[in-house]
């Protein structure tokens, strides 16, 4: 009869043993990408970045997200032999659309219900109105920011200085707007913030209109982004 390990044995060993350490997996998509696809968008991406830093025009991330009282915060320090208990709560969803550029400049459109071309539609007529300079958003490939009404406003947006830019397929690392949704769910957003559907709206009101000051990111140096600098400037 073999020996019967236990769970704390087994964890002791991985920690001690193998240093290995309890965290979250991670999604590999890289293998899904074509990377001559990938390489010629990314270096269109950071000639638009370069245009930016030359004061030519301002590149905005948009993205949605969704938020409801089923938190995302699994983990988080406690008391010793103490456990701060999150009761789930089906219902009410808040989805976000938003559009975010490297100073944190954070334009958030919300809706308690399915985000579709429409209201993507709506919202980008109503930053356009905001502009001050020709600016480039930057979008994934979901089918609400492809289909034919979505093309067909290409035309008018180009006229008041708005280019959009797809991203290539399977490159969300890539959409710096990404960074804010899990800071949001993971870091700004508090275990009291899910009491109530109330406490929760409020608490996202509140951060998304205070990103850029009380809540900032450092996207001055994405990695993808030196990298192409470093490989124009070995080149010359």
């Amino acid at each position: 009869m073999g020996h019967v390990i236990d769970c704390a044995t087994t964890k002791k060993f991985l920690k001690k043993k193998l240093k290995y350490s309890w965290r979250r997996f991670r999604e590999c998509i890289k293998q899904c990408q074509d990377p001559h696809i990938y390489e010629y968008m990314v270096s269109q991406l950071c000639m638009y970045m370069l245009f930016e830093e030359a004061g030519k025009l301002k590149i905005y991330y948009g993205d949605e997200s969704g938020f409801s009282l089923e938190p995302c915060i699994s983990y988080g320090w406690q008391p010793r032999g103490e456990y701060v208990r999150i009761t789930p709560v089906g219902g009410h969803r808040l989805n976000v659309f938003g559009l975010l550029s490297r100073d944190n400049d954070l334009h958030a459109y919300s809706v308690e219900g399915s985000i579709d071309t429409d209201f993507v539609i709506a919202c980008m007529d109503d930053f356009v109105k905001t502009m001050d300079k020709k600016t480039v958003i930057v979008l994934d490939n979901a089918s609400i920011h492809r289909s034919e009404k979505f093309n067909a406003k290409l035309g008018e947006w180009r006229q008041k200085g708005l280019r959009i830019f797809h991203l290539p397929p399977y490159s969300p690392h890539l959409n710096i707007i990404e960074t804010v949704w899990r800071k949001i769910k993971y870091d700004w957003l508090k275990p009291g913030d899910y009491d109530s559907w109330e406490t929760l709206q409020k608490a996202l009101e509140n951060i998304l209109t205070s990103v850029g000051k009380e809540y900032k990111i450092d996207f001055q140096e994405l990695t993808f982004f030196k990298k192409y600098k470093e490989s124009k400037t070995a080149i010359i």
